[in-house]
């Protein structure tokens, strides 16, 4: 295991930063899923820019997490990379 995920386990330990953590779950699943989509695709993010007409830094941005894009720029990313978005709720995890 890396000093990072060992420092994670540590840091997950405690309540309010778990809580946190948690919560950004969902932002960070949906940089994920892109990062991998664009990857699969062999797709460099100038390459995706020219597609989607989204430029390259926004692209970055969002993959990097410092921008938050709306379900329209979603929507243009999935179509260049030739996919569908899909969103849904999900019932939540009780807590123990």
């Amino acid at each position: 295991m890396g000093s990072f995920d060992k420092y994670l386990e540590e840091k997950l330990k405690d309540p309010a930063f778990k809580a946190e953590y948690d919560a950004l779950e969902p932002e960070y699943d949906i940089i994920n899923a892109m990062i991998e989509a664009r990857k699969a695709q062999n797709l460099t993010q100038k390459e995706l820019s020219e597609r989607t007409g989204i430029t390259q830094a926004d692209i970055s941005r969002i993959e990097n997490g410092t921008r938050n894009p709306s379900l329209a720029m979603l929507k243009r990313l999935a179509q260049g990379m030739g996919m569908q978005l899909r969103l849904e709720f999900v019932p939540q995890m009780k807590k123990a």
